[in-house]
């Protein structure tokens, strides 16, 4: 039995290493955007914000070290970042952080954990995704992804008693919190955060195409938040038209949620997910998403104060089940690359081995003709 060493154990782990933490930053952003939201701040000119933020940061970074790697750009890779930023920066996040006004940052994390089930089901759609149900792995797969937006629906829909935690307490954003996710509006977030997720799980698979004809992660993230700035901007104008005050920002929240979630939610989330999707696929990207309702619930246990119920502890337990089981079944899928390595292996061998035997044929009729003519020339003398 061989052991891996510590850089193989290493390179295997970085993947699961960079989703778990780009879901602590997709919690950050949720408690932030949600105070700045709850301030005054427009969602629209908050969506704005975040991608010119993005757009600054990352640049200069693909500049330098894609200057060499960087595919020429064509009509095609164009029409696709168009769309791309027309799909993720300005329809999902205008009707995410909308639907989010409406309810509150746990509620709406939640709801995105429908995600996982449009994205496997959109991958499968596209071959991007292989799934044989007679296979043991790819049944794994299936009921994972089953299980895990189960567990989520069973962290918001079932509560059960409260966990009497020594640093929670019952205060007022408790009660406003419980008061928003129970108003009218809820029906109406929810529908526009599922409808979002619909638009979220489409760019994650144009994303995985778009890699395979312009594999610049950097430059792609940093093209798709610059046109999603300028598509966002129409957008913001045209919803915020005659509301200058709208584009101000009065609170160092307001600020602190551009910033963060430009940095990391748009600008670090982007280009980390098309690393891990060039690798490991679309599906297992969207799989670590419900463990984002996860950090959600815990850090607003300890930093809002917010009660902790039994019903959330079940559910977080059922989200790991379901992930395992999901991370499982694609454990157990060949790479990308290794299948068309060997066709690409078998084919060399073989048009090698066809040369071979055409020289060696040609070769003996040389042969058989230079004999030929030997003896022929001998019955002449």
């Amino acid at each position: 039995m061989t052991t891996k060493s510590l850089p193989q154990m290493l390179k295997h782990a970085k993947p699961f290493a960079a989703l778990i933490l780009q879901q602590f930053g997709y919690a950050g952003m949720s408690i932030i955007s949600k105070f700045a939201l709850n301030q005054g701040m427009s969602q629209h000119v908050l969506v704005v914000y975040r991608h010119a933020v993005a757009a600054v940061v990352t640049a200069p970074f693909a500049i330098v070290l894609e200057r060499k790697t960087r595919p020429k750009m064509t009509f095609s890779v164009f029409a696709k970042i168009m769309l791309l930023a027309l799909l993720e920066p300005v329809m999902d996040q205008n009707l995410y952080y909308t639907g989010m006004k409406f309810t509150t940052a746990t509620f709406a994390t939640a709801m995105c954990n429908v995600l996982p089930a449009f994205a496997f089901i959109m991958a499968w759609i596209f071959r991007l995704e292989k799934v044989n149900i007679g296979r043991f792995h790819s049944q794994a797969k299936v009921l994972g992804t089953i299980v895990t937006v189960g567990g989520a629906m069973l962290m918001t829909m079932f509560n059960g008693p409260v966990l009497n935690l020594p640093w929670a307490k019952q205060d007022s954003y408790h009660h406003e919190s419980i008061n928003a996710a129970n108003n009218q509006n809820s029906v109406k977030g929810a529908l526009m955060i599922i409808a979002g997720c619909v638009c979220w799980s489409s760019f994650i698979i144009l994303q995985a195409i778009t890699l395979k004809s312009y594999p610049a992660e950097l430059s792609l993230t940093s093209l798709i938040c610059f046109m999603g700035t300028i598509q966002g901007t129409v957008v913001a104008i045209g919803m915020e038209w005659g509301n200058p005050a709208a584009w101000s920002l009065r609170s160092e929240s307001m600020i602190l949620a551009s910033l963060y979630s430009g940095i990391f939610r748009s600008g670090f989330a982007y280009y980390i997910q098309g690393i891990v999707m060039r690798e490991k696929g679309p599906v297992f990207v969207t799989a670590f998403n419900p463990v984002g309702l996860v950090i959600v619930a815990i850090l607003s246990s300890f930093i809002l104060s917010e009660l902790m119920y039994l019903g959330r502890v079940i559910g977080a337990v059922v989200i790991v089940v379901g992930l395992y089981m999901v991370l499982w079944g694609k454990s157990k899928d060949k790479p990308p690359s290794e299948p068309i390595e060997k066709d690409l292996a078998a084919t060399t061998d073989e048009q090698m081995t066809a040369k071979n035997e055409t020289i060696r044929t040609q070769n003996q009729e040389l042969v058989a003709i230079d004999g030929t003519t030997g003896k022929s020339g001998e019955e002449f003398v």
